[in-house]
């Protein structure tokens, strides 16, 4: 049966039809293809006054869960237990069962704070578990680095922590600060990728002179593979008896300091380079938008 578009001359006729067809336990979507009728409006008032079968109702998957939460609350359960033991959002208990009577109280404040301690050290935990699968999902899926990649990663790394020349004072010196261990090993790995030799490079360990400057120097002649004499003398940080440190405790061995000897020309590659990530960047940022 075809239907001239937007005209439904018969439409007591077709009423009759869908009208049979929904007592016979058919759905809307089987009376449209059946009558062929794709308009919605037109449809719904085809059917209009006549129940849904029973069989196209979708059952609400939390009434089983509302129904025992509200069993839980009247045996005493507080929301900490319900929302534990249904594995379902605090909110959702509080809309399921906020009115029931409360429970009486059966800790003390001191019990109820250790459970209440006891849940939320186990939240942190599977917070951590989370986070420690995410990195190592993430660490996982770099994979093999090209040389390439490398050297896009080391041109990067260098002009958000390295040295910069000024127009106001053209120094064009290939200097390195940083404080985290796998920075600097990234960063060394890229010089050697550059070609720079390891003779070229000196050190300098930047610490606060109260930290244990000895075993500072220690780890980062380790770190690098470097003889001390390709050290320089370490730069003491003056402490501020006004001021608390957060950088303390064993973990702290301060900031090193790469220096390139000769490192002009290297400079100015770098900063070409990053240019040109720039420039690349923009371009692919306007293919993007168009």
């Amino acid at each position: 049966m075809e239907h001239p578009s937007g005209k439904y001359a018969d439409f007591d006729g077709l009423r009759e039809q869908a009208v049979a067809l929904r007592r016979a336990g058919h759905s809307l979507r089987q009376i449209r293809d059946e009558l062929k009728i794709y308009n919605n409006d037109i449809l719904n008032q085809l059917v209009k006054g006549e129940p849904a079968p029973a069989w196209t109702k979708r059952p609400r998957a939390k009434d089983d869960l509302k129904a025992k939460a509200r069993e839980l609350r009247l045996q005493g359960w507080t929301y900490d237990q319900i929302e534990a033991e249904l594995g379902c959002s605090r909110s959702s208990v509080s809309l399921w069962v906020r009115d029931l009577p409360k429970p009486e109280r059966k800790r003390t404040p001191e019990e109820a704070a250790a459970i209440a301690r006891r849940g939320w050290e186990a939240k942190l935990r599977i917070r951590d578990e989370d986070r420690q699968r995410t990195k190592e999902a993430a660490r996982r899926a770099i994979g093999d680095m090209s040389f390439r990649e490398l050297f896009l990663v080391g041109v990067g790394l260098y002009w958000a922590e390295g040295g910069k020349d000024k127009p106001y004072d053209r120094r064009e010196n290939v200097t390195f600060v940083n404080s985290d261990p796998s920075m600097i090993q990234v960063y060394l790995a890229w010089l050697a990728l550059l070609g720079v030799e390891r003779d070229r490079l000196r050190f300098t360990v930047m610490i606060h002179e109260t930290a244990d400057v000895a075993g500072a120097e220690r780890y980062w002649a380790e770190l690098v593979g470097a003889d001390r004499s390709a050290f320089n003398k370490t730069t003491l940080k003056k402490h501020n008896p006004k001021t608390v440190r957060k950088n303390a405790g064993e973990s702290y061995r301060g900031c090193l300091v790469i220096k390139v000897l000769k490192g002009a020309d290297l400079y100015r590659r770098i900063e070409g380079s990053w240019y040109g990530i720039v420039e690349a960047a923009r371009q692919a940022d306007q293919r993007n938008r168009t």
